[in-house]
């Protein structure tokens, strides 16, 4: 490829992750609508993923977890692998769950091998698909790419699945060795890239390839009193939202501890591995100021985000640096105000100590702070009038918009496939 013109209609670009369109939440929705852009750009790009299932648990509606799968949408040829995906994800069967994908998906990405792509983008989670995104690259002659959307082995040790010390050092032995065979590697934050470079211990490119909103679409001027109406809600109500994926690695239980002492409606909108039991401890505690609701149509989300007079992001210890909530990117979006639980070192802490006013940020998992500030915050809410925090309004214009970032990921992309 040495030597070679390119113009920004020439790549063929691979794709190959776990998660994908149409899933609402997380990982999916940021792939999908990559992929869709660079399509749009004229690139010839194929995917790899999964069907969809995520964060429901659950395989999408007119798919089948058994089947291959192949589809064009917006410009893009999706193939689709067979799946396992179990009804309560615990440690083992959530292994089993990638490691199906890698072996479905592996016969998929060899195929495409001799379609010769420029490059072949891996997206993490999961890193188990990495040495099969290498493979293809190597046959094919490809540019090798990991975006790292959470680092899977850190999230997973972090919250204490991994407890044996020798058996962690080979994890990351193995995972430092893998990562070293890309020829450049991407994270969604700056602490995420800091903590990249560490594990290279050596010279690769790495950029900087953050989550992204619309902030067209996502703006304060969104209906807030289209789901008051739609769900009923007292217009003398104070709302505090949780929306996304209702995972064990965010410490959800603080949401229905302070539903006892704080005087608002908590709305928690999503589905996960944790939304059972987080529906059980409500009915046990007795709370009657919890209500849960699905995903809600994408149309509707600026309306879902302007509800809100309080916004959660919610954390556990050792887990902020590993995950970034995609979350929040909206809530920056719509301007609201949000209470975040995150240490002050992580990307999130360092985020509302460099621009003040963006977000209340407080340690994770102190139960007795988290109430206080929460109350604290509702005090300052004068009910139907709808606040727009002009802090995360105006960084959400500078710095996450979804056509700079894209831009720059092309660009960043010829780059790569040029040299």
């Amino acid at each position: 490829m040495q030597g070679e013109i390119f113009t920004t209609k020439d790549m063929k670009i691979i794709f190959y992750g776990l998660n994908y369109s149409p899933e609402l939440a997380g990982v999916g929705k940021y792939s999908g609508e990559a992929c869709a852009w660079l399509a749009a750009q004229g690139h010839d790009v194929r995917v790899v993923c999964a069907p969809p299932y995520y964060p429901e648990w659950r395989i999408g509606a007119g798919y089948s977890g058994w089947r291959y799968r192949c589809e064009n949408v917006l410009g893009v040829r999706i193939y689709r692998a067979p799946l396992y995906v179990p009804s309560r994800p615990r440690t083992l069967t959530r292994l089993l769950h990638l490691l199906s994908f890698v072996l479905t998906s592996l016969p998929v990405m060899l195929g495409l091998s001799r379609w010769r792509p420029d490059v072949v983008i891996a997206v993490e989670p999961t890193f188990f698909s990495a040495p099969g995104a290498l493979l293809c690259a190597r046959l094919s002659a490809a540019k090798s790419w990991l975006h790292i959307q959470d680092f899977e082995l850190d999230a997973m040790l972090g919250l204490g699945m991994g407890r044996i010390g020798w058996l962690a050092a080979g994890l990351f032995a193995v995972e430092r060795f893998i990562m070293r065979g890309f020829d450049a590697l991407s994270s969604i934050s700056q602490k995420m890239l800091e903590k990249t470079r560490a594990k290279l211990l050596c010279e690769i490119p790495v950029f900087y390839f953050p989550n992204w909103v619309d902030t067209d679409f996502i703006t304060p001027d969104a209906d807030a009193e289209l789901f008051r109406q739609r769900w009923l809600i007292p217009r003398d109500a104070k709302v505090v939202l949780y929306s996304g994926n209702l995972g064990r690695k965010q410490g959800l239980e603080v949401i229905i501890q302070a539903a006892r002492q704080c005087d608002a409606l908590f709305v928690i909108v999503g589905d996960g591995a944790a939304k059972a039991d987080l529906m059980a401890l409500a009915e046990t505690s007795g709370v009657s100021n919890v209500r849960f609701y699905p995903l809600q149509d994408y149309r509707d989300l600026p309306a879902l985000m302007r509800l809100a007079d309080v916004h959660l992001v919610v954390q556990k210890k050792g887990v902020a640096d590993a995950v970034l909530p995609s979350k929040l990117t909206t809530i920056l979006s719509v301007g609201g105000h949000a209470l975040i639980t995150a240490e002050e070192d992580t990307e999130l802490g360092l985020l509302c100590r460099n621009f003040p006013g963006i977000a209340r940020c407080i340690a994770p998992e102190d139960v007795p702070l988290f109430i206080e500030t929460l109350q604290d915050m509702l005090a300052g809410v004068d009910v139907g009038q709808h606040r727009t925090n002009p802090v995360a309004r105006r960084y959400a214009l500078e710095y996450l918009s979804k056509e700079a970032i894209l831009t720059r990921f092309e660009s960043d992309l010829l780059g790569l496939v040029k040299a």
